[in-house]
């Protein structure tokens, strides 16, 4: 019994120590942390101090304090807290849009850098962010001082999701996106559900709903879940049901080799109920390799014959999308929208058969799309200036490169095309992609990249080569620039820039503020040319 709900113990996942932790309320809760065995017992010890009165805690709507809490899920957790009434603090390294703004319009603060002063008043739970590691100044303060702590999954799934039927959305690209979607499916059919999605999606203006319906639809991430627990998130949510929209290498810090990202993605769907039901992509030979472990209905969506929901006319144009599907070989829906790219058709098409299983009808998944929006920072138009289009992009991995400059070919038809990239993301910031990603940037017609995101994290025989990078795409017929800081990006690249040029930022990060100082620059530049006026000189920030 956890927070009045009875709910599945998490999952063992390797070796693990088991800690049997009696309740106030007299009911054991397993406690599972992965942990070597040689200091499981006074590990054990601290773990059993720092948990027991959790559940006591959550009871009567305490002091909450977040390490990380600008991380997209930590800042929706904040906010989902809030609403339950605790009082809710946190704490981060550095702030930044769009979560740093969503966290300041809920009233939540934030205190920057971390600090042990940031822990008085002592809250009575800590929430600690998978980013966060040991060194860390206030996780030691609460290790020292035994300070009741949990992770965002486990506090997730005992108090949000008990109870609920639990609809995760998982994969390696696609996730926020689809998952956006399907909540506004069923929220436009009037379902109430709740959601947690690790970005902001438009039509909510929010990350977060707790919604009165029976559904809780979650974005699912293959990440880890804390220092103490390094399995995956997802594994901590138990779903009924499950969309996968892929499987590839990726999180290069924590996964060794493809086949351990397949070993994640297998325990996911050996989950799934066999009353639930997984809706997956129908191509990808790791995908399939996974999908052999369920024991549930299998549905395949995508442009092949054999997929149960089959992508047909397919027409991407600037500013609309369209497309027909099929079901089981039969016609069964035209669907249209405003956001561009393929890889986007095929997220629309997960959702739209995830919510046709769960009873929405065609006509209102149809106007649902119709009227969506998309998410913040894919495909985000940031500013216009000059004539320039600056769009936004969370970019993390070469696929993900690849369709975002593929999706904005199609969006802006004859426009020069240029890619700012920062490596940010663990998997950019190594090598072990370096070819994939050098033909990604490719699609471009012009590029610059900054250096490394904290390049002296990563051992330099891991170390992406950016040289190498440059390299691979002048062979590809495209110029790349390796220019380290955002002040020289900025400074190269504003005046080179013309009218109907787009420029796509790519980074999962602050990224040195770019997204505000390209288009100011821009904006001095054509205040100082006096061939330029009117709306040519107008800077539109979003």
């Amino acid at each position: 019994m956890w927070g009045g709900h009875s709910c599945p113990p998490p999952l063992t996942l390797d070796f693990v120590l088991i800690l049997r932790i009696t309740l106030k309320s007299g009911q054991e809760c397993p406690l599972h942390t992965r942990r070597n065995r040689d200091d499981a017992y006074n590990w054990s010890i601290q773990v059993a101090a720092s948990v027991a009165n959790i559940s006591e805690i959550m009871a009567e709507n305490k002091h909450i304090h977040l390490i990380g809490i600008c991380g997209t899920a930590m800042a929706s957790l904040a906010g989902m807290l809030q609403r339950r009434g605790f009082r809710v603090t946190g704490s981060d390294a550095a702030a930044y849009p769009p979560m740093s703004d969503f966290l300041t319009s809920l009233d939540i603060p934030v205190a920057q850098p971390f600090a042990m002063e940031n822990l008085q008043p002592q809250p009575d739970l800590v929430v600690v962010g998978n980013a966060i590691s040991r060194g860390n100044v206030e996780l030691e303060h609460v290790l020292d001082q035994r300070i009741p702590f949990c992770s965002l999954p486990q506090i997730l799934h005992d108090e949000f999701l008990c109870g609920k039927e639990v609809l995760v959305v998982a994969g390696t690209h696609g996730k926020t996106t689809t998952t956006s979607m399907l909540a506004w499916m069923f929220h436009t059919a009037g379902l109430q559900p709740s959601f947690l999605i690790g970005g902001i999606a438009e039509n909510f203006g929010s990350s977060f709903q707790l919604g009165q319906g029976k559904h809780f639809i979650l974005e699912g991430d293959e990440y880890d879940t804390a220092f103490f627990d390094k399995g995956p998130k997802f594994l901590h949510y138990f779903p009924d049901s499950v969309i996968l929209t892929s499987v590839e290498f990726d999180h290069a810090d924590i996964y060794k080799d493809l086949d351990a990202v397949e070993t994640a993605f297998k325990r996911l769907v050996n989950l799934v109920p066999r009353r639930g039901r997984i809706i997956a992509f129908d191509t990808g030979e790791s995908l399939n390799r996974c999908l052999a472990r369920g024991f549930c209905p299998v549905e395949r969506y995508g442009s092949s014959a054999n997929a149960t929901w089959q992508i047909t006319d397919l027409h991407l144009e600037p500013g609309r999308t369209a497309w027909s599907m099929l079901r089981d070989g039969k016609p069964w829906a035209e669907f249209e929208y405003a956001v561009a790219g393929e890889y986007n058709v095929w997220n629309a098409t997960a959702a739209a058969a995830m919510a046709a299983e769960c009873g929405i009808s065609r006509e209102e998944i149809s106007a649902a799309l119709k009227t969506f929006k998309s998410v913040k920072r894919r495909l985000e138009v940031r500013a216009k200036a000059n004539g320039v289009t600056i769009i936004d992009d969370f970019a993390h991995h070469p696929t993900a490169i690849a369709g975002t400059l593929t999706a904005l070919r199609s969006n802006y038809p004859g426009a020069r095309l240029w890619a700012i990239l920062e490596p940010r993301s663990n998997t950019l910031r190594r090598n072990v992609l370096q070819n994939e990603l050098a033909k990604s940037l490719a699609l471009a017609d012009e590029v610059v990249v900054a250096n490394v995101f904290k390049s002296e994290a990563i051992p330099e025989a891991e170390r992406l080569d950016l040289a190498a990078v440059a390299a691979q795409i002048l062979k590809h017929g495209r110029r790349a620039r390796i220019v380290p800081t955002v002040e020289g990006i900025v400074q190269l690249v504003a005046p080179e820039l013309r009218s109907g040029d787009v420029v796509a930022i790519l980074s999962n990060g602050g990224f040195g503020g770019i997204y505000e100082k390209l288009p100011e620059r821009l904006k001095s530049l054509g205040a100082s040319n006096p061939q330029s006026s009117g709306a040519e000189n107008k800077v539109m920030l979003s």
